[in-house]
């Protein structure tokens, strides 16, 4: 089943009406009732926030309006935001609203939860460039994943700090072809590949294979995430299905391991 089927996915919260001051607007998002809904939704609005525009603004709707806009309880809802207060996106003043914290540190741990929504809010990253793309052989150690492919379409990308400009982490990404022709640069600059391959290019994933393992940095990592050679970092590899089962992304993404650390929750039936 896929990872969005059991629970309707909602509509953009529409503007509200009446507030003197404009709110940020959240991404929708599909619930899945075997994740913990609280969970899901901090996720989901991590993301929204990490990618959010420039000029977009900094006050978050009210927990009623969000609460109504993913389909929770406001209960639900509240632990969501105190998730995002504790982790020092956003801050919550009594009688004036929640606002994002434009200046808040915005690395944050690897987690592994199970959801779509929680892998495009850990890949979400604060300046992102894309480096090069273009057509690439299938790597051999990859070629298990695209079957019926000698070549597909590669991307790479680096992700600095929105305060000072420190790289991050930077990610390689391997798509079908038929897939990379649809894809605007432009949103790789602020979303994360699984993002723009669900929503823009309108991919129905299924499920996405997470391996993270501890390496030591190679030349090049040393060189794009500017840390000493062989010192260590966190290497990520997705594997990204679409419902027919079929690979359509391997993303590869490499971590300071000064910035990031390996989190994994495990919810009791």
């Amino acid at each position: 089943m896929p990872l969005n089927a059991a629970v309707a996915a909602t509509p953009p919260l529409p503007p509200p009406t009446g507030d003197r001051v404009t709110t940020f607007a959240p991404d929708s998002l599909a619930l899945n009732r075997k994740l913990p809904l609280w969970y899901q939704v901090s996720q989901s609005l991590r993301a929204s926030i990490l990618g959010r525009a420039p000029h977009d603004p900094l006050r978050l709707p009210t927990e009623d309006r969000l609460a109504e806009h993913y389909g929770v309880s406001v209960l639900t809802m509240r632990q969501a935001l105190k998730e995002l207060e504790t982790e020092g996106l956003i801050s919550r003043h009594r009688r004036r609203g929640t606002f994002i914290e434009p200046s808040a540190r915005r690395a944050a741990p690897v987690r592994l939860l199970g959801s779509v929504d929680a892998i495009v809010a850990q890949q979400s990253g604060e300046r992102t460039t894309v480096l090069e793309h273009g057509p690439a052989p299938v790597p051999a150690e990859l070629a298990e994943y695209f079957p019926d492919l000698d070549e597909a379409t590669a991307y790479r990308r680096l992700r600095r700090d929105g305060r000072g400009g420190e790289p991050t982490n930077w990610a390689e990404n391997l798509v079908r072809p038929e897939l990379a022709d649809r894809i605007d640069l432009a949103d790789l600059t602020r979303w994360p590949m699984t993002k723009v391959l669900r929503d823009a290019v309108g991919v129905r994933i299924s499920r996405i294979t997470d391996t993270v393992e501890a390496r030591l940095a190679d030349p090049e990592t040393s060189r794009l995430l500017q840390v000493p050679l062989l010192s260590p970092i966190l290497h990520y590899t997705g594997v990204t299905y679409d419902e027919s089962g079929r690979v359509v992304d391997v993303a590869r993404i490499h971590y300071r391991g000064d910035r990031f650390s390996f989190s994994v929750t495990v919810e009791a039936d």
